[in-house]
This record gives structure tokens, sequence and C-alpha cells, in this order.
């Protein structure tokens, strides 16, 4: 690395690398200049030109100019914002009568810009494509008349390896399309979404669904929130990423109205015992192998449309919010003496395709429903908004009865956190014995690829971690290669894992899922408990409720199946 060195923005003098982005430099010291097209982690395309500054006589994008010692610009000169608003004026044409968000008069990026600048988005008629909107099964969608071209979703799309979005049209009529390649499918995991500046692709929301259900005097409504959300749902309000918010979530719930609050944590220490009795058994008795994690939906999904001659690798158990959805309507519901079908719970998920995952009637028990509505980060945010709930001003309080977790449960949110969570438990049930350990630095990180070997019963037990479908595809090679070369593998369809998710805060940058992840691994440091089989509301749930059920009940509870997926599915 270069020594830095220091050019001046504005006014402000700022230290950075030679060749850096002027406007990444700008945002890392938190100088407001308006952009659209731009992500630190993808090319640079300097197409929505908002990002205007002046320098040296000349007005350029700051995306696009490359820092050099001692250089100075401005991006409050007169000239710079007036051909910012006219800009502006064009790219966003007609925006507020599109847009959902606008519509509602919830938080838009787009119209706070346009805003500041007095711009109305009637000043120029941008053609409509004639395209619907399209559905990405039950989790996206994507509307071609907010598009604005700048690219990010389709280098995302691509960038993680599935490549179902283009770009289409010419000029006003530019937007993101579906590629016409049949053998190309959309996995639902949202990263379009989170990667684009004005809501032309978006989550299908669950807002107004949640909102009446709330409203409801005969809905018993419980709250789950995944472990991600914690550490990433303070961005909306200025917070840095990875300030964890726990309690302060638990109490906005209980303003907005929910009767319970419970966690999604509780769930994953159910996921994590049930995954790890699964791949015990099957090391043991030599069955499938490797034992690929489930999870997370898009890679599911992934897995039932790229990869159905392997569906075998997948583990059978449920992922964390169907374990504690089905807990709650049988063993919670039969002790508290509630009817299970006055419950509804809504899950807070920093995913688009756990909202594609509640939907699935595979997962139904006795006809209902384990999670009813999910909300991302950001629709958990904009009802926040709504209602003029101040979350970083709020008291924290506790869960209720299962909102208990471990540090194991903590750490499902980041890549690798789901394999380190199982182990713990595996080497457990293995020999009997508590790893002194605990932490497996081999399958920590941001690296969408992890490889690390791990002693169990004396054996050694060869490990990956992927995330993105790019890292998938690699894995899937080495197995065609050597059917052996790995026991058990997590995957995960987003950068980083959940923390990374297409629910998450935008903008979602690698550097943002770092500090995000830093805060889930502190959460599980500090625990008294770090093992999910050590959670006393897990063993009593497992061990006195499960244990006495028939085989076939606890599979319908625990368990789940696949199948090929055709494209759209």
């Amino acid at each position: 690395m270069s020594e830095n060195i220091t050019i001046e923005i504005n006014g402000k003098k700022c230290s950075c690398q030679p060749g850096e982005s002027v406007l990444k430099v700008a945002l890392d010291y938190k100088i407001n200049i308006p952009h659209f097209c731009f992500h630190e982690d993808l090319p640079i395309g300097a197409s929505c030109r908002i990002c205007l500054v002046a320098y040296e006589g000349k007005i350029v994008t700051s995306c696009s100019l490359k820092a050099k010692e001692g250089m100075s610009v401005s991006s409050e000169e007169k000239e710079v914002i007036n051909l910012r608003k006219k800009n502006l004026e064009l790219l966003l044409s007609q925006h507020q009568l599109t847009c959902l968000k606008c519509q509602k008069g919830d938080f838009c990026k787009s119209a706070e810009i346009m805003r500041k600048y007095q711009i109305e988005s009637e000043v120029y008629l941008k053609p409509p494509t004639g395209c619907p909107l399209h559905k990405l099964g039950t989790a996206a969608e994507l509307d071609a008349d907010l598009c604005i071209g700048c690219n990010k979703c389709v280098e995302m799309c691509q960038k993680i390896g599935v490549g179902f979005l283009r770009l289409d049209g010419k000029g006003a009529k530019t937007h993101v399309a579906i590629t016409e390649n049949e053998k190309v499918d959309c996995i639902y995991c949202g990263q379009c979404t989170v990667h684009c500046p004005v809501g032309a692709a978006r989550e299908q929301s669950h807002i107004d669904r949640v909102l009446e259900v709330l409203a409801d005097p005969e809905c018993i409504t419980i709250a789950q929130m995944a472990p991600s959300i914690r550490c990433s749902i303070g961005e909306e309000f200025g917070a840095e990423p990875g300030t964890e918010l726990t309690g302060e979530c638990y109490t906005a719930l209980r303003q907005l109205g929910f009767d319970y609050i419970f966690d999604v944590n509780f769930g994953a220490d159910i996921t994590t015992w049930v995954e790890a009795e699964e791949l015990v058994h099957r090391i043991k008795n030599k069955g499938v192998l490797p034992m690929f994690t489930s999870c997370c939906p898009g890679w599911v999904k992934c897995m039932e449309f790229y990869y159905p001659d392997t569906l075998a690798h997948l583990t059978t158990s449920r992922s964390p919010q169907m374990h504690s959805g089905g807990a709650y309507k049988t063993w919670w519901a039969e002790k508290e003496g509630i009817d299970p079908k006055k419950i509804v719970t809504v899950s807070f998920m920093p995913c688009t395709s756990k909202k594609y995952e509640s939907d699935q009637e595979k997962f139904l028990i006795d006809g209902m429903k384990p999670v009813d509505h999910v909300l991302t980060t950001r629709e958990f945010a904009t009802v926040l908004r709504r209602k003029g709930i101040e979350l970083l001003s709020l008291a924290k309080s506790e869960a209720d009865e299962l909102g208990h977790y471990t540090g194991a449960a903590a750490i499902y949110g980041a890549s690798g956190g789901v394999m380190e969570s199982a182990l713990r438990t595996a080497v457990h049930l293995m020999d009997g014995k508590e790893l002194e350990r605990l932490e497996f630095e081999e399958v920590r990180g941001m690296k969408g690829l992890k490889k690390a070997e791990i002693i169990l019963d004396g054996q050694t037990i060869r490990v990956a971690v992927c995330a993105t479908k790019a890292n998938v595809d690699i894995v899937m090679e080495q197995l065609k290669q050597d059917p052996e070369a790995y026991h058990y593998v997590e995957v995960m369809a987003c950068p980083g894992g959940c923390i990374g998710g297409g629910g998450q805060p935008i903008p979602t940058t690698n550097r943002i899922i770092a500090k995000r992840i830093a805060g889930l691994y502190k959460i599980d440091g500090k625990m008294a408990i770090r093992r999910a089989h050590e959670n006393p509301q897990v063993k009593t749930f497992m061990e006195e409720y499960i244990a006495q059920l028939p085989k076939k009940r606890q599979k319908e509870i625990l368990h789940t199946v696949y199948r090929k997926r055709e494209r759209f599915e």
C-alpha cells in the first residue's frame, strides 16, 4: 500500500490513497455528494452524471476522478449545482408518479435529493417502457419504468454468478430486464434490490399486511428478528455499521404493538441441534457426503434449479425462522393453551428470499404457515419511520420467553457462522466432549470461499464455506473431480452471508458488511452460553417435546424436502 496523500474536497482536507475515487473519499469523510450509479465494489460507470465536481476549470464526475496529491475539488459551485439539477430532472423524470415509496409518503432517497434541489418530476416526460411489473417469485420485483439504467443490479447479478438480469432498450427507454436464456433463473437473493439506488428493483412489500394484523384484536402477534437485523438496522437512522441494537429493537417491536417478542436466534439454536445431529449421523453411518447447509432459501433455490442431481446432499433441516415459527405454533401454543390458528408470526429478516421461503406449502404444519409475513431490514425501518419511533433513542428491553439464545445463534448472520455453530455442537454429539476453543477462525471472514480441516472424535473433517453462486460453482467443480473433497459445506447466496443480504440497508458494501460481521462476533464473545445444545429452552423443546413425538410428527416440525425447480418457480 502506498503512502497516503492529501486532497481537498469542499475546503476539507482528506487523507486517502493515490488513485482512489474522489467520490469514495468524500463518502468516507461524510461529505455529501449526491450520486446514484457509484458502488465501491462494482465497476465505475459514471452514467448518472449526478456526482459532479469542479476541478481545474472543468466539471467532471467525482466517481471517475482519481485522487492526486494536493488536488482541490468542489461540489458546491453554482455551475455544478445547476448542471446537477438539470441531470436530476432528466434522470428522475416522473419518479414520484411511479415510486411506491413516494406514493405512500415513505422515505425515498431519490425524493430527498429532489426536494433538496427543488426538482419537480414532471419537468420532462419520460416515455413509458411498456414493460409490466416483473415478479421475482414472491421475493422481489422489477419496475422498468423507475429504472435509470445505472446497471448496478446487472453487474451485481453477474458478480455473484447468476447473470439473470440485463439492460434493454435505448436512450430514455433503457431499463432493467431479464435474460432470455432459459437455463438461467433468479435465485431470489435480492442483491439487485440492495444495489438499486432508485427502487426499480425492490422487495415485495409485506408492510400493509403486517400493519393490518397488528390492528386486528383477534390476532396473537409474534415478532422475531434475525441475527443480522440487530447489527444493521441502525444504519437506516445514522448509526455506524455493526452497532448492536438488540434491546432497542425489542422495545421498538413492543411499541409497534406486537403481543410477544421472540427471536429467530432461538430457531437458529434449534437448527444447529438438528443439523449437527444429521451431520454426525451421516459421518458415522457413511451417509451422503458432503452435507450442504440449507438455511439460505436463495441457495436452496439455486441447488434445486442449477444442481437438481445433488439434492440428496442438502441437510433436511429446516431454516431458523421455520424452526422457531413451527415451535411457536405447536409446542409453545400447546404449553400456553393458545389456539395456534390465531397466531400470526412476523419475521424481520435481512433477506428477500425469506419471503419466498415463508410462502412455500411444503413448510405447512397442520395447514398453518410457520411464518406468516416477512419484513426486510429496510421495511422494518420504514414502519418505524411511519410510526414516529426513534430507534436510536429507545431504552433497551428484553425479549419474551422464547427470545433467549446462545452465542452460536448470534453468528448465523455471518458467512461461516452456521458452520461454526454446527461444529461446536457436532463435537459434543460425536464424543460427548466440549470444545475448549469455540472460535473457528478458519471459516470466518469476507473471503468468498474458505476451506478448513477440523478434528472431530479423532477424524479429520474437511469443510468449505462459500458465499454466492460464483463460489458454489467452484466447489461443485471440485466435487466432480474429487467427490470426497469435503464432508460439510456451508453456502449462503449473498456476499458475507445473511449480513450482506438483499433486504439490508442501502448502501451495502464489503467494508460495511465486515463491520456488521464484527458486531455479530462481538455478541457471541460476550454470551454466557455459546453452544446451541446448551440453550435451556431449546433443550426443553428438543428433549421433552420433540423426542416424545412420533417420528413422522418430528419430521413435520423439524425437517423439509426438496425437488427440482423449473424456471420462475
